[in-house]
């Protein structure tokens, strides 16, 4: 043992409420230090304060970058330098020294990429030996109760394990970096050409954001309204019993139908009409099953941020914020920063003392917390589904005191929900599919009888209905055509984005691409961002002012136009973040190596730089002049890029 250190394990968590936490489960008494807790039997807790170190600024690596100028893009650092903040400074002194004494070190970021990445850089910072970096442990905490903390601290593992998760976040927190730095600086310079003084900041998931939103926007504002047909037929089964089916356009109909199928052409459709009135008809298809539907999973952190938003119209960062306050001040519910919807076969033994505590704080009603069966094991407990973490759900914590802000009992409500409902049957109901050939032409009707409500229950479902009805019929029945009706509708423009719809286009990105490679690594990657950062992407594009909120729409100023009119399509689109995603990925599974991720990206960042420099700043022109005090050129660029930080809930991305 080097004669500074001392026979002490030390615990770095990523927050000090983590850090608390694992004091906690270990032997007291406790001495509190500035910065750290020892622990009865000479171990330590410290921790970070989010990142303790930050991407060292272009004008850390040469003075003359102080002055943004074309000449100096792209700017690639050679030995690339993190430098300490300047608000936790201190802190990161108190760990390093620690580091040093520590014969044992516990990396106890938060289980995911950034989380790996954050601590490794503050051990990687201290100097120490191999020996001692090889015998680091990994510590995984996703429920701060005591109970869940000591059973953690039984199943570490060693941190080289991580290495690959570590070396995926470096590889996009280096890419971001470049990106943004190099086309933020090409942009605004830009449109400092043609007079307008703000900073134009470019990321590699912010602009793809931004480019979704301006889309929409005009796509509405050219919007053309057209009306199209649809041909009812009313019939009459043998016994007189009346109902209606659709007509379904045959092959032949495509000249006169839209992409979605419908009907332009209104002279064809009272053509159909008037055939098949008092005309015979025959039910040549008929298909009745019995449905079985199952829950939704519990949540990760994007479906919860939108359900959060379409029912009470929270933004994404304010459900973050939320589940921030949830799972750290009040240990309610696990970690919520979570990409996975499934949880260990081990959770399981946990439901009866989770139940008690939804029941006890409010997070469903006691009738129907009673109603779970605590014995039903629904597919969201799969071993092979879950990764660093798991779905977010409540802790089995029961609050004492405290009571809940009317927001966080929102939030805690939902969760508390989704957690219920894998307890639940499945909700089952009848469907019946027809199919009518009436004089050739080929007419279908659908009905859906609720046969037993199961989890519909805790989704607002109180009562059996039937959707639609149909009276009872068989297969090969002769019906009659009392008459055909035409119904005249109008196409309408898609909505405008809202905060659910923004998070729901994020994460289901691929419907948005054309080309048909990139829509399959979208689909098999997480979507636009993480679940760490999208909430604070969004948040940035309206900082930058980017974006702004009519009502409950989103919608883009006249700079995220004017930006995103003279971006290269590469840049507006999700296809560059979409390869991006894919070998991330890769690198986290060892299939790709750093360097392979990295040199194709050099190679592009030096095209998008040359477009920006002959870019039609003109469209900038138009946009208004901000005062001379406050114009870029004055505050030399720096300060104002730099308030884009790179944190984990704003990347420059």
């Amino acid at each position: 043992m080097n004669s500074s250190e001392r026979a002490m394990k030390l615990y770095i968590a990523e927050k000090p409420s983590l850090g608390r936490a694992i004091a906690d489960a270990l032997p007291k008494p406790h001495k509190k230090h500035d910065g750290y807790i020892e622990v009865a039997n000479g171990d330590c807790v410290s921790w970070c304060i989010g990142h303790l170190l930050e991407q060292a600024e272009p004008d850390d690596y040469d003075e003359r970058f102080k002055k943004w100028q074309f000449e100096h893009l792209p700017i690639i650092p050679e030995q690339w330098k993190l430098k300490a903040k300047t608000k936790t400074r201190k802190q990161l002194t108190v760990l390093k020294k620690l580091i040093k004494q520590a014969s044992q070190l516990i990396h106890a970021g938060d289980p995911d990429r950034e989380g790996q990445l954050l601590v490794d850089q503050v051990i990687e910072e201290a100097k120490i030996s191999q020996a001692k970096k090889q015998s680091t442990q990994r510590l995984l905490i996703s429920d701060l109760n005591l109970s869940a903390v000591k059973k953690s601290l039984g199943t570490m593992r060693s941190n080289r394990d991580f290495i690959p998760l570590s070396v995926s976040a470096l590889a996009r927190s280096r890419a971001d970096w470049l990106f943004g730095m190099n086309l933020t600086r090409a942009y605004t310079l830009a449109g400092q050409k043609a007079g307008f003084g703000n900073v134009l900041s470019v990321g590699r998931v912010q602009t793809p954001i931004l480019g979704l939103v301006v889309n929409r926007d005009n796509e509405i504002a050219h919007f053309v309204s057209k009306p199209f047909y649809d041909v009812l037929a009313h019939l009459l089964t043998p016994d007189n019993q009346p109902f209606i089916a659709k007509w379904v356009p045959s092959k032949a109909c495509e000249p006169h139908q839209d992409e979605e199928g419908r009907i332009l052409n209104k002279a064809l459709a009272q053509n159909v009409a008037s055939r098949i009135a008092k005309q015979s008809a025959e039910l040549t298809s008929l298909d009745q099953k019995q449905k079985k539907q199952s829950a939704p999973l519990p949540y990760n952190l994007s479906a919860l941020q939108i359900d959060a938003a379409k029912a009470f119209g929270m933004s994404a960062q304010k459900v973050l914020d939320i589940c921030q306050i949830l799972y750290e001040r009040h240990k309610l519910i696990t970690y919520p920063r979570s990409d996975n919807r499934y949880l260990p076969k081990d959770h399981h033994q946990d439901a009866s003392a989770i139940f008690k505590a939804i029941s006890a704080n409010g997070g469903q009603s006691s009738e129907l917390v009673n109603g779970a069966d605590a014995k039903k094991r629904s597919k969201c407990f799969n071993d092979s589904k879950v990764a660093a973490h798991h779905a977010i759900v409540p802790t089995a914590k029961q609050l004492k005191s405290a009571s809940l802000s009317s927001d966080e009992a929102k939030v805690y409500q939902l969760i508390s929900r989704h957690y219920l409902i894998q307890f639940y049957p499945d909700y089952i109901y009848n469907e019946t599919k027809a199919e009518v050939t009436i004089a050739g032409g080929l007419f279908k009707a659908n009905a859906k009888q609720d046969v037993s409500l199961g989890f519909k229950l805790l989704m607002g479902k109180s009562e059996l209905k039937d959707e639609a009805t149909l009276p009872p019929l068989i297969n090969g029945m002769s019906l009659f055509c009392e008459q055909g009706e035409v119904v005249e509708k109008h196409t309408s423009p898609p909505a405008y984005f809202t905060d659910a719809t923004l998070l729901a286009a994020m994460t289901g990105i691929s419907r948005y691409v054309k080309d048909p490679q990139i829509k399959k690594i979208l689909k098999d990657t997480d979507g636009l961002g993480t679940e760490a950062t999208r909430a604070g992407i969004i948040e940035l594009l309206f900082k930058r002012r980017f974006l702004k909120r009519e009502g409950k729409s989103i919608r883009a100023t006249e700079t995220g136009l004017a930006l995103i009119s003279v971006l290269p399509q590469g840049l507006a689109s999700p296809d560059l973040t979409a390869k991006w995603e894919s070998s991330l990925g890769d690198i986290a599974q060892q299939a790709m190596s750093y360097q392979q991720f990295l040199q194709p990206l050099l190679a592009d960042l030096n095209d998008f730089v040359q477009l920006a420099a002959n870019c039609d700043s003109n469209a900038f022109a138009r946009l208004p002049k901000s005062s001379p005090k406050k114009r870029f050129a004055k505050r030399g660029g720096k300060a104002a890029f730099k308030k884009s930080s790179y944190k984990k809930s704003s990347v420059a991305s």
